[in-house]
């Protein structure tokens, strides 16, 4: 899983594989470790929410998606959910949780076990 945290925006992606296992357990966790510290960085299914939301705490960033969020996600077409959470002041906290898609330029980065970019199919029409 990813993590791309800019400003008040937080967006994880998550591989084939760790989205099949969020929707087997409810629940998938990565974790950086630094020095002095560990951040944790979650996404688990909670009941009686209709959609995303979030927390900070115990040094984890917990994004939690409805329930019946992972009955079908793993085998749906839908990339993924997004919410914009108001905290009745100026600030308000972007979310988005999706699947990692194939990259369509060249990358290192090991891709193996994402999902296939659904443009390349629109480019080869």
């Amino acid at each position: 899983m990813k993590i791309r945290i800019k400003g008040n925006a937080v967006r994880y992606r998550l591989t084939k594989s760790e989205v099949e296992t969020f929707c087997q357990t409810g629940r998938y966790e990565e974790k950086t470790a630094f020095q002095s510290n560990t951040l944790t960085y979650v996404l688990e299914t909670k009941a009686g929410i209709s959609e995303l939301e979030a927390d900070f705490k115990e040094d984890s960033i917990v994004l939690y998606l409805p329930e019946e969020v992972r009955a079908n996600w793993a085998t749906s077409d839908r990339v993924g959910y997004s919410n914009s959470v108001d905290w009745n002041d100026e600030s308000k906290l972007s979310l988005l949780v999706e699947k990692d898609f194939t990259c369509l330029d060249n990358t290192i980065e090991d891709q193996s076990d994402n999902y296939p970019n659904p443009r390349l199919a629109q480019d080869e029409n």
